[in-house]
């Protein structure tokens, strides 16, 4: 991983540009600056989740925010339905009302025993589609109990994995219950998974290998998938309804542009 940590030392070294993000439940670009994000302007990071209420967020594909989603202890959640993805009454996948290319997204997150959820990022809203048609997933698991830790390939479904594709090397995630620090670095087509304090996942979009890897994947035949982040390679980042207790908190991002 060292021309990973190279790259983001020479990307903060010259100055990275950030604008804030829109709230309006219609998308927006980057680069137009509301009122709906908190802007850490020493440090170029912008506040997605303000830990009071849900400005700037909405269902996926919807203009509201589902019910089954509140905010608790200053963080989001999700209020498991027991019935699968998507299962809970009034429930379903979310997202930040903002289309973002290249940057650092951070947050944390813990999950109830037992729980599944994803963060889902460039992706594409699509009627009639779900959000995983378009869009990779930072996995976020219980390892310890969920089944989907022991299905796949080299634990490629295990927390911070891509799921599905890329397992997290090394697997450093905390119990269930416990706070986890997460990581998002997308640049250029190169990505990196963090998951506290550690990369642990690093692919590269759009390249060949790519397209080998999602060929040879349940994937295939999903031609969003295969060109994620669309035709201006940008898209939102959502979190996911998996049917689990799940929290989110600290949500911010470094717009890398």
């Amino acid at each position: 991983m060292k021309k990973i940590t190279y790259l983001f030392s020479l990307l903060v070294m010259s100055g990275m540009i950030f604008m804030s993000c829109g709230n309006t439940g219609k998308q927006s670009n980057a680069s137009d600056a509301t009122d709906s994000a908190e802007v850490v302007a020493d440090e170029g990071w912008i506040t997605l989740f303000n830990g009071e209420d849900f400005t700037g967020w909405r269902g996926y594909n919807r203009t509201d925010m589902p019910g089954a989603w509140t905010i608790e202890d200053g963080a989001i959640k999700i209020s498991g339905s027991g019935m699968g993805e998507a299962g809970a009454k009034d429930g379903g996948d979310i997202i930040y009302d903002q289309k973002f290319k290249n940057f650092e997204l951070t947050f944390e997150w813990k999950v109830s025993e037992g729980g599944n959820s994803g963060i889902f990022y460039l992706a594409q809203e699509v009627e009639g589609k779900p959000i995983y048609e378009s869009s990779p997933e930072y996995q976020i698991l219980d390892n310890e109990r969920h089944p989907d830790a022991k299905l796949g390939k080299d634990g490629n479904r295990q927390s911070a994995s891509l799921y599905d594709l890329v397992p997290a090397v090394p697997q450093n995630s905390k119990p269930a219950g416990e706070w986890n620090t997460g990581g998002i670095m997308v640049y250029k087509g190169t990505v990196v998974h963090s998951q506290n304090g550690e990369n642990v996942v690093e692919y590269h979009l759009w390249t060949d290998n790519w397209k080998e890897m999602v060929a040879n994947s349940k994937f295939k035949d999903w031609p969003n998938f295969l060109n994620t982040g669309g035709e201006n390679q940008e898209g939102y980042i959502g979190l996911q309804d998996h049917g689990d207790d799940v929290w989110f908190r600290n949500i911010k991002i470094k717009v890398l542009d």
